[in-house]
């Protein structure tokens, strides 16, 4: 078997397609013979599609020629049944002439690109926001929970020397009126005598008012007003005294009443909550 292969350049082989020619099952008689003929199978001059050519440059590599007693010649191209996509409707029209450099237009480019990021971070970062304020704002109270977490008081319905019990929150909320006599036996009280140190001032805002929870500090049992030895709060399950500031002075429960936040907008009204 006699092969012949033309090529060129040092990286054809990555180039170019290749031929093989597989023997037959026959065998020669007689040595084979190559005969020169006049016609010319293959025209070397003529231009052959490859990379080079498609670009418009001058072909670097040759085809593959075999030729072979027992089998066929064959000639084959690199690839010239490949069809090449275009991607010019995808580039920028920028970078779409092979014959200028790319790097005239990276300063346009690369602020298009920053652009883009910067305006896509933004919208990120408010998508972001938007999602926790609305999470948040499910996990808050609803509007009804808000209206019961105050309650206005008008003070000109409870007479002097009088308490009154009012729901706030789902527990009992005591307002008492107290009379010159009370607020001056209170402020009298020896705080070092008390078992929850706590003077009368610091627990009003206004001598005559006194506000407190109606729920006993030892195990949450409702007091009654205006009992006791004391004259305040009386608490019948255990025997605990509050005076008529709301604090312990007898009794198993360790802290006095709890006052809650509350203000005056005027002088008949009270806003607890």
């Amino acid at each position: 078997m006699m092969s012949l292969a033309a090529r060129s350049g040092a990286f054809s082989p990555y180039m170019q397609a290749t031929a093989f020619a597989v023997p037959g099952p026959l065998k020669a008689l007689i040595p084979g013979v190559v005969v020169k003929g006049e016609t010319v199978l293959l025209d070397p001059k003529k231009q052959f599609l490859c990379r080079e050519s498609l670009n418009g440059q001058s072909p670097k590599t040759g085809p593959a020629v075999t030729v072979s007693l027992n089998a066929g010649a064959g000639v084959r191209f690199a690839h010239t049944d490949v069809r090449i996509p275009d991607f010019s409707d995808y580039r920028r029209q920028d970078v779409q002439d092979p014959n200028k450099s790319s790097q005239e237009s990276g300063e346009a480019r690369r602020t298009f690109s920053y652009l883009v990021t910067g305006a896509s971070t933004v919208m990120g970062v408010y998508a972001a926001k938007t999602v926790v304020t609305q999470f948040v704002s499910s996990m808050s109270a609803s509007a009804d929970v808000l209206a019961m977490s105050k309650i206005e008081i008008k003070l000109g319905d409870i007479p002097e020397g009088n308490n009154m019990t009012f729901k706030w929150r789902g527990k009992p909320l005591f307002v008492r009126h107290r009379t010159e006599k009370e607020i001056a036996t209170e402020a009298a009280v020896n705080i070092a005598e008390l078992r929850d140190p706590e003077h009368d001032k610091d627990r009003v805002k206004n001598p005559s008012w006194v506000i407190v929870l109606g729920v006993c500090t030892h195990l949450g049992c409702v007091p009654i007003a205006n009992a006791g030895e004391f004259g305040g709060y009386y608490c019948p399950c255990h025997g605990s005294h509050y005076d008529a500031s709301g604090r312990i002075r007898k009794g198993p429960a360790p802290l006095n009443l709890e006052v809650p936040y509350y203000e005056f907008p005027d002088e008949n009204t009270v806003i607890v909550g």
